[in-house]
């Protein structure tokens, strides 16, 4: 009993002595794993009689646990150590993108169609004329001999403005 308790008392010092995961990985290995001193003392329990058996089984056990539980938490605080020193040493910019890799924008779909199709008819020969979105009534209609009472001219075909101080009708091109 007493080979158990130095050996408990010696496991735990190694244990807190642990200064990184690996060393404490070590520890764990040369007390519970396959060849470990603990692991050989179970290994040991078949050949005792039954009544010292039970009493050395129940110490080597509660041994190992408290060996495991120890190991634990100790795990947890080198972890936690380790994230702490991590995140102590950068800096993190809150004004940069949250993603990286994307460019800062993108060209919306119907601007990218508009200009594929402007690109094929190009090929074929067309020109792209541009103008004004608004145009006075004369220009939009009357110029290309749209009579006055043409259904095109109606409030439901065409978006009118409001008149100019001249009198004159201002329309969105159609």
């Amino acid at each position: 009993m007493e080979n158990i308790e130095a050996l408990r008392e010696e496991v735990l010092a190694e244990v807190e002595n642990a200064a990184d995961l690996a060393v404490l990985e070590d520890v764990r290995i040369s007390a519970l794993g396959k060849k470990g001193r603990i692991t050989g003392l179970m290994k040991n329990l078949g050949k005792m009689d039954p009544d010292q058996r039970r009493e050395f089984g129940q110490t080597l056990n509660a041994v190992k646990d408290q060996v495991a539980g120890a190991i634990d938490t100790r795990k947890t605080a080198l972890e936690d150590a380790a994230l702490e020193a991590r995140l102590s040493g950068e800096r993190i910019d809150v004004t940069l993108s949250s993603r990286p890799d994307e460019t800062a924008g993108r060209i919306h779909p119907i601007s990218q169609t508009i200009d594929e199709i402007v690109s094929i008819f190009g090929e074929m020969g067309f020109a792209l004329a541009e103008g004004p979105d608004v145009e006075d009534d004369f220009h939009n209609f009357t110029a290309l001999n749209i009579p006055p009472e043409h259904p095109a001219r109606e409030m439901q075909d065409t978006f009118y403005l409001p008149e100019r101080e001249d009198g004159s009708r201002l329309v969105l091109r159609t």
